[in-house]
């Protein structure tokens, strides 16, 4: 494995994890690099860098950072989300896999890319649903604005600097699970 291979898998898997955050927002983030000539896509995703795909993916990333601040109807949105946040980290890590069979090439994409994408989404809508219920969905809009602001950085990060996103994400990942497995140990202990 070369490494334009490695970037790309890792270019993939940081802006898969970001459409966890928010679906539009790292296609759109991949649109402007591509149509930019920044990063090359895969040759049956050129459309992606496209000047309409760049047009309508800006649009439907305004459109959904703008839904998350209402309250209740950011708990809608994120019902229609986890699903479409699959396919959406599927898609970004099959445009940007470089120099792998097509069959490896899907087997990352489904795995990393719409695994990452779907259980940061799913994370972040059981979290909302508990700011919701805690807080009346007066929080709402503060989780809203936090969970764009993590999108952006990490597409952006993920662009410009894939293998720092990759790692970053890794720590993450590696943080929540010593931060989970303490809770159940404590759980366990209490007898609850």
């Amino acid at each position: 494995m070369n490494f334009d291979t490695v970037i790309s898998i890792a270019l993939g898997i940081g802006l898969a994890a970001s459409s966890g955050f928010r679906v539009f927002l790292p296609l759109f983030a991949l649109s402007m690099a591509a149509y930019s000539g920044m990063w090359p896509l895969n040759e049956n995703w050129q459309w992606l860098g496209s000047g309409h795909a760049l047009m309508i993916l800006g649009i439907a990333a305004i459109t959904e950072a703008l839904g998350y601040l209402i309250p209740f109807v950011d708990n809608l949105l994120d019902t229609i989300a986890v699903p479409l946040a699959a396919v959406a980290g599927t898609a970004v890590m099959a445009s940007t896999a470089a120099d792998l069979s097509p069959a490896v090439t899907w087997t990352l994409a489904v795995i990393a890319g719409g695994g990452a994408a779907a259980t940061v989404k799913s994370t972040n809508a059981v979290t909302r649903v508990v700011g919701t219920t805690t807080t009346g969905g007066l929080a709402n809009p503060i989780f809203s604005i936090l969970e764009t602001g993590v999108a952006v950085v990490m597409s952006v990060l993920s662009i410009f600097v894939p293998v720092l996103a990759a790692l970053l994400l890794m720590l993450l990942a590696l943080w929540f699970y010593r931060r989970y497995a303490r809770l159940r140990r404590k759980r366990l202990q209490d007898g609850v």
